[in-house]
């Protein structure tokens, strides 16, 4: 028997409906900032981690992401087919494919450039309380990873 004292958290005290909601009013301005760009939020991220790692392999690609081959596909095919990446086989591993960003999708940085400022202005919060945030975040979603990985059967 669950006595009071013992009862789930109501829902406004879930942190999984924190998080959802958050990520919902998040991802909604980005999308409105990135449709002029000719982005959607996935493309965005992967062509953020292309701007910051410059080529790398699918694989990579994926990991820093957190998607499987099977959604990173199709946003690959959608990027190439805009003229923002090419994917070729390594020269050293012809199972590896390496993502590379064109003239185009390089000059798209700049036109790309003012949407983290935006998002950080519609927060409300300022840059230190983001950063803590985010951090906290981060480390929230490794502590999970892990945790369920250990739970896992052998």
């Amino acid at each position: 028997m669950v006595t009071t004292e013992q009862a789930a958290p109501g829902l406004d005290d879930q942190i999984c409906l924190a998080l959802y909601t958050a990520s919902r009013a998040l991802t909604a301005r980005y999308r409105s900032l990135l449709a002029p760009l000719g982005l959607t939020y996935p493309q965005y991220l992967a062509m953020v981690a292309l701007w910051e790692d410059g080529p790398q392999s699918v694989a990579r690609l994926g990991e820093r992401l957190y998607l499987d081959s099977g959604t990173l596909s199709p946003l690959l095919r959608r990027l190439e087919s805009t003229g923002l990446v090419t994917r070729t086989r390594s020269t050293d591993d012809e199972r590896s494919v390496i993502v590379s960003l064109t003239e185009r999708g390089n000059h798209l940085r700049s036109d790309a450039a003012g949407v983290p400022e935006a998002i950080c202005l519609s927060t409300g919060l300022d840059v230190d309380t983001l950063v803590t945030l985010q951090k906290q975040i981060v480390a929230l979603a490794d502590s999970v990873r892990t945790t369920t990985q250990a739970l896992q059967p052998a």
